[in-house]
């Protein structure tokens, strides 16, 4: 089994804003870190860069030989691959993927793995679920938890009131796949794009409605200790409807690929974003009835001299934190982990996590 003796050997996959902002945080953070992208790039950063076609799954095992872990930020059609040559090797294995079928195989391999098995460590899943997991553990018995999160242009123009900062194609899943909930105690599967709300955030109005994949292994989690769970997506107002012509009417939900080429080209990313959260739970704490919440919004910020989105920094932020729990030994060493398994405070304390804690 190819594994180095350096329990802060970690690959990352992928530099793309977030890939490259994960690791730059983990070098900080004391990780030896080596990148590897498809394209080659210039050798300004503090750790070594390799180009790397991780479609070959022989060259990504070599990639992969002398490193105990792996970050995957690749596009999420490519993290079943990834994660069945981490297994092999017996490395960890991480990602911030949204996608169930993903998720699903790889809790697969986690039944037999010799190291940790950890996807959906981004914001949304990831953070959020970290956050709510907090909050139900809180109460004595609690009835339900509501996660609403957007990643949405500080200043928006036209009528969807957005701009692309992540995945078009995530996005596009997102807005089409089926969303887990659960509702009266009963686990469901919903459509995606209904149940709007209106949700104020730092004084700004928003809605939110469902989304898929928001809410990882939380339905599992929680089946008979939760009333009611559900996760939605935060937009401008106006967003859903919009998308549903788009989608439903215009019958793009046919043609995803394209869907995602056209929306980038209309919407492309921007540079000044803001990431909305509001987590919410309710349950009763001696025979009290109580309310608590996670309200932020967090604004791109200065990492390493560089300036980095708001979707940037706290996604890569979030998988770096978990990283660092694992080598910290304050998660487990191998075997699936899921986002509401991991301590809160213990969270807030690592080098990038503190950067949740701050106040609205």
């Amino acid at each position: 089994m190819a594994r180095t003796d350096d329990v802060e050997a970690v690959a990352v996959l992928g530099l793309g804003k977030v890939g490259l902002l994960a690791a730059r945080l983990l070098a900080d953070a004391g990780f030896h870190v080596v990148g590897h992208d498809v394209r080659p790039r210039s050798p300004s950063e503090t750790f070594p860069v390799k180009t790397t076609d991780v479609s070959d799954t022989e060259a990504l095992a070599a990639a992969l030989a002398d490193r105990r872990a792996v970050l995957s930020c690749l596009p999420y059609s490519f993290n079943i691959g990834v994660a069945d040559v981490a297994h092999r090797l017996g490395i960890h294995y991480f990602d911030l993927t949204e996608d169930v079928a993903t998720t699903r195989h790889i809790r697969a391999l986690a039944e037999t793995s010799a190291g940790v098995m950890a996807p959906q460590c981004g914001l949304a899943p990831g953070f959020v679920g970290i956050v709510a997991a907090s909050q139900a553990e809180s109460f004595d018995r609690c009835r339900s938890i509501r996660m609403r999160v957007g990643a949405l242009p500080e200043h928006p123009t036209g009528l969807l009131g957005y701009a692309f900062n992540w995945s078009p194609e995530g996005v596009v899943n997102e807005y089409l796949n089926d969303c887990e909930v659960i509702e009266e105690g009963v686990h469901k599967w919903v459509s995606p794009m209904e149940w709007k709300e209106t949700v104020y955030v730092a004084g700004t109005r928003l809605e939110a409605f469902t989304t898929s994949g928001g809410l990882g292994t939380m339905c599992e989690t929680y089946l008979d200790r939760v009333e009611n769970l559900d996760y939605k997506t935060l937009r401008y107002p106006g967003h859903m409807d919009l998308m549903n012509f788009f989608f439903h009417e215009l019958l793009m939900r046919e043609r995803r690929e394209l869907a995602g080429e056209i929306l980038t080209n209309a919407k492309p990313p921007v540079a000044t974003d803001a990431v909305y959260i509001h987590v919410a739970s309710e349950g009763w704490t001696d025979d009290q009835l109580k309310r608590v919440e996670f309200v932020r919004k967090f604004r791109p910020i200065v990492v390493g001299g560089e300036r980095a989105t708001a979707i940037a920094w706290t996604t890569a932020g979030s998988v770096a934190s978990v990283i660092q729990m694992v080598r910290d030994g304050l998660l487990p060493e191998r075997g699936f982990i899921r986002q509401e398994e991991i301590p809160f405070d213990s969270f807030l304390a690592t080098t990038t996590g503190r950067l949740f804690g701050e106040p609205l």
